[in-house]
């Protein structure tokens, strides 16, 4: 098989070339035994790859396939551009020859790299905002009984609904039934006086 006038198109003149400066996420994949090389970088909005570039060492295949990739996944979410596979980018370039099908298996692994990274970098950063973000009483208190969701005002220590007194868990400061051995919230063990 030769290459389709798509794959040629995108070897020719491939879309999205280059670096993001500082991306959101970065992914690189190689194929040792054709050489090929992809890294695929990401700016992510709202969700969204807001932005995407591609750096490619390899064959007119692999920078085909680098350039449909990037195609196909600026402007998708972070989840619909982890659906992309190694045969919907071969299908969008209109078929590659059988020797060749590993470089599309490459591209779409580079975006997932990138994809990855990017969610990784945030996990760690969401976590670090929640641990200097100290908690304060009046974000632990819940405004619904714990018990039936009935509604409660403010620091009310009765439930009007399924009519239970309330106290404070000394653990985590939700409210629990006064009489209650276990916080229904963090599980904690009440301390009788």
């Amino acid at each position: 098989m030769m290459y389709t006038e798509k794959v040629m198109e995108h070897f020719q003149n491939p879309r999205n070339v280059g670096q993001i400066k500082d991306p959101d996420g970065m992914g690189k994949v190689g194929n040792p035994v054709c050489g090929d090389l992809m890294t695929f970088y990401i700016k992510v909005k709202e969700d969204r790859i807001a932005d995407v570039k591609f750096q490619t060492f390899g064959c007119g295949a692999a920078i085909a396939v680098s350039s449909m990739v990037s195609e196909m996944a600026k402007g998708k979410t972070l989840s619909e551009a982890m659906k992309i596979t190694n045969a919907d980018v071969a299908e969008e370039l209109g078929g590659l020859p059988k020797n060749k099908l590993h470089c599309s298996n490459l591209g779409a692994d580079a975006l997932h790299a990138a994809i990855e990274d990017y969610r990784e970098k945030n996990r760690d950063l969401k976590l670090e905002a929640e641990k200097s973000e100290p908690q304060t009483h009046e974000e632990a208190v819940v405004d619904s009984c714990p018990y039936c969701d009935g509604p409660r005002e403010g620091m009310e220590k009765f439930c009007k609904s399924c009519q239970l007194e309330l106290t404070e868990c000394p653990e985590c400061r939700q409210a629990m039934e006064k009489d209650a051995e276990i916080c229904p919230h963090c599980g904690a063990t009440r301390v009788r006086t």
